[in-house]
């Protein structure tokens, strides 16, 4: 059970901090995550907003990748309709190449209509794009050549350079936050990647869906997911409630303006009708409704508190890895950072020994 550090880049509510002192922030929390024994760096792709601003997770690893030589690099994910699948197909063999294998690659379609136009893209191209994309991105991986003829990428037959040396089996993830995502995460034999947005039961029917489905067309079980949580730890219970609504709040307020979630559009757009549901339960309960299933599904508290919510995840879901966020909505840097460096001394190791109990005989 790997647990990492997930890099939002986010500014959002803050009107007296720059983009250059969240990245510097961002880094330092990396660094520091590194040196404390987390197995994992991971980052979001975003472009143009406040809500998140890492415009290429590849180019980051790559500078983490030295200045981090001993944990894994990971991209949750790169948002395959934005880029060129050869790009892309060069891009992480440099990167595996020089963090000699630590790259977990991890690939996504993208949900939010502001940044597809900025792009010059439409929405409802994204889930053929996705699809034609990561077929050819991981067949080039393999074999070391690129080629398609497909709608959108027509490709003639070309060699990645510098050739692909590692297989990607095992280190392959994609985002699965809509039915049609769980099924191509599962054709891809990728391990499914899932947000702490709403409570655990209500993802298992995708979860139990991807594991069947990779048993009916791998023959094999599928690999444990990877669940992207939003933690504050702190060392004791007064208060700890109050700061978790604060901040988790302001970022499912975040969530909602970048995506537009209580926009029409979703309902309209091919391969996007699944979020109209999201989007009716948000009208039913509310915003304050919204925000305490975020609660419920993320971990918040003393590190016994957290524990004993991720271990009533795990005896829901079964094995998981994690990619935790501490700096969201608003947390101050020095509140991530004790946070942080809490959850390394008394929430890692528990969860580490999770796995060395599992691999006993």
């Amino acid at each position: 059970m790997a647990v990492g550090l997930q890099m939002v880049f986010s500014s959002y509510g803050w009107s007296d901090v720059s983009d250059a002192q969240v990245w510097d922030e961002e880094l330092r929390l990396a660094r520091l995550a590194a040196d404390l024994g987390f197995d994992v760096l991971w980052s979001v792709e975003h472009h143009f907003n406040d809500y998140s601003f890492c415009p290429d997770n590849l180019q980051l690893m790559a500078y983490l990748a030295a200045v981090c030589p001993d944990v894994d690099l990971g991209t949750a994910a790169v948002i395959l309709p934005w880029h060129d699948p050869l790009r892309v197909a060069e891009q992480v063999s440099v990167l595996d190449l020089l963090s000699r294998g630590r790259l977990r690659l991890g690939i996504g379609r993208g949900l939010a209509r502001r940044e597809f136009e900025a792009f010059r893209g439409t929405m409802g191209e994204s889930r053929e794009r996705f699809d034609e994309a990561a077929a050819m991105i991981m067949e080039a991986l393999r074999t070391g050549f690129m080629e398609g003829a497909g709608p959108f990428y027509p490709q003639p037959r070309t060699e990645i350079r510098p050739r692909p040396t590692r297989s990607f089996e095992g280190r392959l993830y994609a985002v699965a936050s809509s039915d049609d995502s769980v099924v191509a995460a599962a054709q891809l034999n990728a391990r499914m990647v899932m947000f702490a947005d709403r409570p655990w039961p209500m993802r298992m029917p995708a979860i139990q869906k991807h594991r069947d489905l990779v048993r009916e067309i791998h023959g094999r079980e599928a690999d444990p997911p990877l669940l992207a949580d939003f933690c504050v730890c702190t060392s004791s219970m007064d208060g700890a409630e109050a700061k978790a609504r604060q901040y988790m709040g302001k970022f499912v307020e975040s969530n909602f303006y970048h995506y537009e979630l209580l926009g029409p559009h979703f309902s309209t757009v091919k391969g996007y009708d699944a979020y109209a549901q999201k989007i009716a339960m948000a009208r039913e309960i509310g915003m304050d409704g919204i925000v305490s299933a975020f609660m419920e599904a993320a971990v918040w508290g003393t590190p016994d508190r957290i524990l004993k919510k991720l271990e009533e995840r795990r005896a829901l879901v079964g094995d998981f890895e994690l990619a935790t966020s501490f700096r969201f909505g608003g947390t101050p840097f020095d509140v991530a950072e004790s946070g942080l460096r809490l959850y390394a001394k008394e929430v890692m190791p528990v969860v580490h020994s999770w796995s060395r109990a599992a691999r006993q005989p």
